[in-house]
Parts: C-alpha cells; sequence; structure tokens
C-alpha cells in the first residue's frame, strides 16, 4: 500500500514490494501469484482502514440540496484524506488492464453516488442526462483537485461552489 501511495501502481516493482516486506521474491510470488492478486489484497485492506462514502445513507435526505452537500462533503473529505492513494491509481488505471479491472468496483460506486443524488431532483429526459453530467463533474477527484489544490478553496467553499452550479443547471 505504501508504494502504491508514494510511487504508484505503475512503478510498484515485485522487488521493492519484497525490499519493503523483508522477504525474497519467491515469497512475494506465494503470496501473489498474479498481479490481480496483489491489486485485490490491496484494495481490500485500504477499503477496510478508508471505507468509501455511503450513498445508500443519503438517499434517506430528501432534499436535493441537502443531498448534494452532504455526499460532496463527505466525498471531498474522503478525497482530502487519500489523496496521494487516489492520485497514483487514478493516473496508472488507463495503463493497466488489470488495475482498470480491479477498479471497475470503484466506477460502479462513483456511478452510484451519481444516480443517488441525482434521484433527489427528480429530473427526466435530456434535463437529467445534464444533471447527471454535472453531478459527475462535482464528484469528480481532478474537479476537487483543481479547486482544492490549484484555486485554493477550502472543502466548504468548493462544495459550495460545485452545489450552486448543480442547483443553478435545476433552476434553469
Amino acid at each position: 500500500m505504501e508504494l502504491h501511495e508514494t510511487v504508484g501502481p505503475a512503478r510498484t516493482t515485485v522487488s521493492a514490494i519484497a525490499e519493503k516486506a523483508g522477504v525474497q521474491r519467491h515469497t512475494y510470488y506465494a503470496h501473489f501469484p498474479e498481479l490481480k492478486d496483489l491489486y485485490r489484497a490491496c484494495t481490500a485492506h485500504h477499503m477496510e482502514r478508508n471505507p468509501l462514502p455511503d450513498p445508500s445513507r443519503w438517499a434517506e435526505i430528501s432534499g436535493p440540496e441537502e443531498r448534494l452537500t452532504r455526499a460532496l462533503s463527505e466525498v471531498y473529505a474522503y478525497f482530502g484524506e487519500n489523496e496521494a492513494l487516489l492520485t497514483n491509481v487514478l493516473r496508472d488505471t488507463p495503463l493497466d488492464p488489470v488495475l482498470q479491472e480491479n477498479n471497475v468496483f470503484l466506477f460502479r460506486h462513483w456511478e452510484a453516488m451519481r444516480d443517488t443524488i441525482a434521484d433527489a431532483f427528480e429530473a427526466s429526459g435530456e434535463r437529467r442526462e445534464a444533471l447527471l453530467a454535472t453531478i459527475a463533474l462535482a464528484l469528480d477527484f481532478q474537479t476537487w483537485r483543481t479547486l482544492v489544490r490549484q484555486q485554493e478553496l477550502s472543502q466548504d467553499r468548493a462544495v459550495e461552489l460545485m452545489v450552486g452550479m448543480v442547483c443553478c443547471l435545476m433552476r434553469t
């Protein structure tokens, strides 16, 4: 996990893992015969320690703006706590088909979060398509990095800005 967080999955070598763990390469292969085994173990370990925000809790919030605010607040806090790992994993995912396959659950979870938020707005047709796209933008890690890291907004201000964007869309 530490290597994935510091250099990323694409730059993590078997030798570096074995050295960090104080074991020989054959011990590594005994535990992780395939790369997907390593990714699954690392992902499970990370998710146990840092669970993803749970959209089922947001569904209990009936007001669309309140639901969106709660969701983005939790997601942006998650980004802040897991920034280094997310930066590397998202950077490396397009380069590695095994990592892509491993992260399908993550992208599906993000779609579920988007849909749970959108459901509170009760939009349909083209309006729902625009709403889904706008919420996806607000939930995107790079959007958070742009607002919080590059533009130096506070997390609360970034949430407020994205909530305003979505609500503005829904008023038009």
